[in-house]
């Protein structure tokens, strides 16, 4: 049975992904990065706007985009792919590592990156993330380990990052997106660089995918409340109508919920049916109608998501879905975010 219908291939980080690795192993192993990342060298990104690479992808239904807007800059923070159940580079990810850098770029950087590539250029840093198991230690040592984990990756995202303003940024507007494990560093780098600071103007929004973000975590950004508003930030985590996670219930703080179809606070439960297209396994085809979306006590819910085989579909968290299943939303809502905040500068720039 192919892997569409499993749940798993439904969207990224596959078993459909060993297909890419034995195509593209060779090629990869060629760049011979080291664990000492040098982001001046293009290897050390999976995403760059001198490089081709699977961001740049367009499904075809979508082509030929109306147009690329050169003077934004999209920071993506890509989410865990090292999965090895081995843990062969301990807690942390080697950047050497070809099975991980494939599975990253063929699964995250083209379903979930690419929604940006109408609003401009992408850069998406490699950097020596934590094993899936640092978000589950199961005693002391592994607590620490799991957070050395944790810090070093971050300090690959702030090097990038300092990397990027210091050598490509030249005062345009940066869109900050990520999921997962990315948002675990996003949400760290947004208040660093962010909150209260003068980059804050050059932001025009944050798509913080697929963790809680406590609202209480920032001075001046806030959640957006509307479709056009800029220099806020858009956040959501995506279950089954009807499901209350046992990890949610523990959280002491009700997450920033952005509902992914409305963009609109006062519209937060929206039925399926507008919902213009999702990506599964196909990147080049545009499912409509496969989700809702209803905002519930810091959560995104969904009725059952419906394409053909989803009657396999066991899991009632859809983490691993959270930008496949609003593709088409999400990448007219930053188009949308990004022309207001063009119309903003003009009209600032006229008084």
């Amino acid at each position: 049975m192919r892997c569409l219908f499993v749940f798993a291939a439904f969207v990224l980080l596959s078993g459909c992904a060993q297909s890419n690795y034995t195509k593209y192993a060779p090629i990869y192993e060629k760049e011979a990065l080291n664990d000492t990342p040098n982001y001046g060298n293009l290897g050390y990104w999976a995403a760059h706007p001198d490089k081709k690479d699977p961001s740049d992808s367009i499904p075809k239904s979508l082509r030929p985009i109306a147009s690329n807007n050169k003077d934004v800059d999209v920071f993506f923070v890509y989410p865990t792919s090292y999965l090895d159940k081995e843990m062969a580079y301990g807690w942390t990810a080697s950047l050497n590592d070809v099975k991980t850098n494939i599975k990253t770029d063929y699964s995250s950087i083209l379903y979930q990156a690419s929604v940006f590539n109408e609003v401009g250029k992408i850069y998406a840093p490699r950097y020596r993330q934590a094993h899936i198991k640092s978000y589950s230690p199961v005693n002391h040592e592994d607590t620490v380990k799991a957070m050395a984990a944790f810090e070093l990756a971050y300090q690959d995202v702030k090097m990038a990052f300092d990397y990027y303003l210091a050598h490509y940024n030249n005062g345009r507007p940066i869109i900050i997106a990520s999921h997962s494990q990315g948002s675990t560093h996003s949400i760290r780098l947004l208040k660093e660089y962010f909150d209260g600071k003068p980059l804050g103007k050059q932001l025009v929004a944050a798509y913080v995918v697929g963790m809680a973000l406590d609202p209480a975590t920032y001075t001046t950004l806030k959640a957006c409340d509307k479709p056009d508003e800029t220099g806020c930030i858009c956040a959501w985590r995506t279950f089954m109508e009807g499901y209350q996670a046992p990890f949610v219930e523990k959280e002491k703080f009700n997450s920033i919920v952005t509902n992914p179809l409305s963009w609109n606070n006062e519209n937060t439960n929206i039925k399926r049916s507008l919902n213009e297209g999702s990506i599964l396994y196909n990147f080049n085809k545009i499912i409509p109608n496969v989700a809702g979306a209803i905002n519930h006590n810091g959560v995104l819910w969904t009725p059952k998501p419906r394409f053909f085989g989803n009657v396999l579909i066991k899991t009632k968290n859809y983490h691993i879905a959270d930008f496949n299943l609003y593709y088409t939303s999400i990448r007219k809502n930053a188009a949308m975010r990004v022309n207001h905040f063009f119309e903003k500068m003009k009209s600032n720039s006229s008084h």
